[in-house]
């Protein structure tokens, strides 16, 4: 019974504080505030300049490394069990999976910022 009164208590306040958050913001507006940068300059061009793909591409490059990190991690730890060649294997091909794929965008100029 604890535990369903936590529960339903949380999630009350976390969808009323979602609540006030969505509609809050929206009472109280302001041309400076619709403005496309909140800051009150007009912008000189257009506030929906097209990133370029090479940005997406450098940005997943670098969350996919980091994510190996995450995973690499607990590896000292992981070698203290009693399978370690299973231990290794796994994290030899995670580690051969993410050269492997670095290789090919390599090859593939996809790491090149200029076009």
């Amino acid at each position: 019974m604890n535990m369903m009164l936590s529960l339903s208590t949380s999630l009350f306040i976390a969808s009323l504080l979602v609540t006030i958050a969505f509609w809050l913001p929206q009472l109280n507006t302001y041309t400076e505030k619709t403005t496309p940068y909140e800051c009150g300059f007009d912008p000189m061009g257009s506030a929906r300049l097209p990133f370029s793909m090479k940005f997406f591409l450098v940005a997943i490059t670098f969350l996919l490394f980091d994510l190996e990190i995450a995973l690499l991690l607990p590896l000292p730890w992981a070698t203290q069990t009693t399978n370690l060649n299973l231990t290794l294997y796994i994290t030899l091909t995670l580690i051969s999976t993410l050269a492997l794929g670095l290789a090919y965008e390599w090859v593939q100029k996809g790491l090149e910022w200029t076009e």
